[in-house]
């Protein structure tokens, strides 16, 4: 079955979503909204300056809302109203925990999948790692570690030519970019029961913290860290890739991931490691993410698979990331 997609939204990340679903089989991007017609018009699809203009106009089956937090909550809402096939949402999900509980639940109530378009655990490199897990290849998994480093936030000039709304953002890297990895974790290892986080402001040219230390406690002795730093860097051809470098550890032996998205696997004791995952090509935005979270959408509706990223499961990350700046804020462990 194809179906028609109708996207809300055209600023930078949003090329990402149009690329990507120009590529895709058995779904068609017919319309396009900004608010600046121009953005719009520049997508080459069918365009609008209102959202409800273009959902009564199109009557698209897939909704893709592309916009800032701002805005989730009421076009979500708008978009209902509509009786889409699916909503898929931008992260971050809603203005604060209360708002996406709401979304959540008036999604429910309308019958409408709502899909946070949540694309790190669609890494190829997680969906490799996450498998060598389940397959045993490190044994008992016992802690997970990233090095988040980017470089791309120093001095004055820091995301301005990018997403120039990351510098006045009063909570940043864990509600910007952190919630990856929440996911992430939470996708590989389960729940945390707690966490622990010290956060910090290193560029004096944004708001919100910019670097800090996560610490995950998911039981049985498994821990899991984020160790982000955006001023820093890795060696990357493209620091935007996989955003930094990561270990997985077990009792029989240790999978890492590099910032060119190979993986590698070496045995506990051994000297050697073997390639699982060879570098990415770099199509579209890291490792195809976007294309492969939209590519999935598309096969639950057609039956194919269930639905990853509900909004009722992608809650469970929100309240996590409350935890972490509770946590911050007060110095101690925060039970999830």
């Amino acid at each position: 079955m194809a179906f028609s997609v109708g996207c809300i939204g055209a600023g930078y990340f949003a090329a990402f979503h149009y690329d990507a679903w120009s590529r895709m089989k058995g779904a068609t991007a017919v319309a396009a909204v900004d608010q600046d017609l121009a953005k719009a018009e520049a997508t080459g699809l069918r365009a609008f300056s209102d959202a409800e203009e273009m959902l009564q106009a199109v009557k698209p089956d897939i909704v893709d809302i592309i916009t800032p937090p701002t805005t989730h909550h009421a076009t979500i809402q708008l978009a209902l109203k509509h009786k889409p096939k699916v909503v898929i949402c931008q992260k971050p999900f809603c203005l604060d925990i209360a708002q996406a509980r709401e979304a959540t639940e008036m999604a429910e109530r309308a019958g409408v999948p709502l899909i946070v378009h949540e694309n790190f655990r669609f890494q190829p490199w997680y969906r490799v790692i996450k498998a060598a897990i389940a397959e045993g290849k490190i044994g008992t998994l016992q802690q997970m570690s990233f090095r988040m480093r980017p470089g791309d936030g120093q001095g004055p000039e820091a995301y301005l030519s990018r997403q120039p709304y990351f510098q006045k953002m009063p909570k940043f890297l864990v509600r910007e970019t952190g919630v990856h990895w929440i996911d992430t974790f939470l996708y590989l290892a389960g729940t945390p029961k707690r966490v622990f986080a010290d956060l910090r402001q290193m560029n004096p040219a944004i708001a919100g913290e910019d670097a800090g230390t996560l610490i995950f406690d998911h039981g049985d002795g498994v821990r899991s860290m984020l160790d982000g730093n955006r001023l820093l860097d890795h060696a990357a051809t493209n620091t935007r890739c996989t955003m930094g470098e990561g270990h997985f550890e077990g009792t029989g032996g240790t999978l890492t991931l590099f910032g060119d998205g190979s993986v590698r696997h070496r045995k506990f004791g051994d000297l050697e490691t073997t390639e699982i995952l060879p570098a990415t090509d770099d199509k579209g935005f890291a490792g195809d993410s976007v294309y492969n979270l939209q590519r999935h959408v598309v096969d639950a509706l057609n039956g194919e698979r269930a639905f990853e990223n509900m909004a009722r499961d992608y809650l469970k990350v929100i309240e996590i990331e409350t935890a972490i700046y509770q946590s911050a804020a007060e110095g101690r462990w925060i039970e999830v």
